[in-house]
């Protein structure tokens, strides 16, 4: 079994495989809390800052599109339109 620790994985860079974009870092996680699973990463969207200033977007990603956690990137499959979703 992996383990990676929330603070590694914010300090991963997120890439995206279906268009080779680079889609920017974890700001925040959402977590199942009856499983205790995660469930989607959250990422700020173009022209957002720390996940509080700028735009009113972000890239919503489910857990089952990260394709791999690698050491210094996670490569996830989504569709970037899809996944921009209003904060």
């Amino acid at each position: 079994m992996s383990v990676v620790r929330t603070c590694d994985m914010k300090q991963k860079e997120v890439i995206n495989v279906c268009d080779g974009s680079r889609l920017g870092y974890i700001c925040d996680m959402e977590i199942d809390t009856k499983s205790g699973k995660v469930v989607s990463i959250i990422i700020p969207g173009p022209g957002r800052v720390f996940c509080m200033f700028g735009s009113d977007k972000e890239y919503k990603i489910k857990w089952s599109d990260i394709l791999q956690i690698g050491e210094d990137l996670i490569l996830v499959d989504v569709d970037p339109k899809e996944a921009l979703v209003d904060c």
